[in-house]
């Protein structure tokens, strides 16, 4: 039974997930600090934010509205994480992997969501 937010290994991969972009927005071009690298931090914290926020709502329900907005910031940093790229603000395996852990927080939110509709 988890007993925390702290416990939901999506959580736990999601704040793994805002500390990788961060340390990759680091190299993006000075000019983009109050641009697409703040929107792709500001998208990321989003998510393991929602995480826990909805975990400790009161009902099934409404922890399954936060991680649909948790769902829906993921998709957006993926979105952001393309647009870095194709302006080549970063090494593209960089990218990539930070891609990859975002596919892999939205296939654990999936599953979450799914095993609370039960």
């Amino acid at each position: 039974m988890v007993q925390s937010f702290r416990d939901l290994h999506v959580w736990q991969r999601s704040i793994q997930l805002t500390v990788s972009l961060y340390r990759l927005t680091q190299g993006f071009p000075r000019e983009e600090v109050y641009g697409l690298s703040s929107q792709i931090r500001r998208s990321a914290v989003s998510v393991a934010s929602n995480i826990a926020e909805g975990q400790g709502r009161l009902t099934t329900g409404e922890f399954r509205q936060f991680l649909g907005v948790a769902r829906g910031s993921n998709f957006e940093l993926q979105t952001q994480l393309e647009i870095a790229r194709t302006l080549g603000f970063e090494n593209p395996k960089s990218i990539d992997e930070a891609e990859s852990l975002s596919h892999e927080v939205g296939k654990m939110i999936y599953a979450l969501l799914e095993s609370l509709k039960k």
